[in-house]
């Protein structure tokens, strides 16, 4: 790891202090956090300002009760406001330090997002066969999400799923196994703060430099490991589960 990236003083130094944060109150952002954006604006992923967490698990926005906080764009018009153009990144990175970015999937690309535990074996597999892996992130609650570039836009416009029909990003719990983000939805980029006082983020696991795969390359083995760990989960309940006599 270079000296650059990796000293106190590097990039990764910098990052770390800005996921540990000050609590709610902090808004310093010695560049870590804003070049990892711009990184990513940089590989054509579109962004938008997202909320961020306050106190416990509370989340910056207004909303009561929010069913996904921290992981929400900030505005209704996140499809139209998503961009990749350096200098507003630039403006809207420092006018609000505190806030986590979204990606739109769907334009011009889509997220495989699927258990931590499945991705973990997945990518390896996937390196070990010597198919071209795109940019993974690893969130801290339990995903990992695989880059990929999105289906483009059909001749025929019926060819279009809509994300809800998969997952839409205020009800994903109810597809606990693979989650295919295309258009419609989004997902939060890295870096990115979770809620909670244990330090959890979005971070990248192979960076946006990657070239984006075609999605179908990778979900044979996606989908066969969420498969087996599925089986796998069923397996471990059924064999807790008291027997009746």
């Amino acid at each position: 790891m270079s000296a650059e990236f990796g000293g106190p003083g590097g990039l990764r130094g910098k990052l770390t202090r800005w996921l540990r944060g000050s609590g709610p109150t902090g808004t310093a952002d010695d560049g870590g956090r804003e070049a990892l954006l711009l990184a990513a604006a940089g590989a054509g992923l579109p962004l938008a300002p997202a909320a961020y967490p306050a106190a416990g698990y509370r989340c910056s926005c207004d909303r009561v009760g929010c069913p996904t906080p921290a992981r929400h764009p900030v505005s209704f018009a996140w499809q139209t406001q998503s961009t990749t153009d350096r200098a507003q990144i630039e403006r809207w990175a420092r006018h609000q330090p505190q806030a986590n970015f979204i990606t739109a999937t769907g334009m011009t690309h889509d997220v495989l997002d699927v258990p931590v535990e499945a991705g973990r074996e997945a990518l390896d597999r996937l390196l070990g066969s010597g198919i071209e892996v795109g940019p993974v992130a690893e969130s801290d609650d339990g995903r990992l999400l695989f880059f990929t570039l999105t289906r483009g836009t059909p001749e025929d416009e019926d060819e279009w799923w809509p994300c809800e029909l998969d997952c839409h990003p205020e009800t994903m719990d109810e597809h606990p196994g693979l989650r295919w983000h295309c258009r419609g939805s989004y997902v939060l980029v890295p870096p990115a703060r979770l809620p909670g006082d244990d330090g959890r983020s979005v971070h990248w696991v192979r960076g946006p430099q990657h070239p984006l795969p075609d999605p179908l390359s990778l979900l044979e083995i996606l989908t066969d490991e969420c498969a087996r760990h599925a089986g796998q989960d069923r397996d471990q309940a059924t064999a807790a589960w008291p027997s009746r006599r």
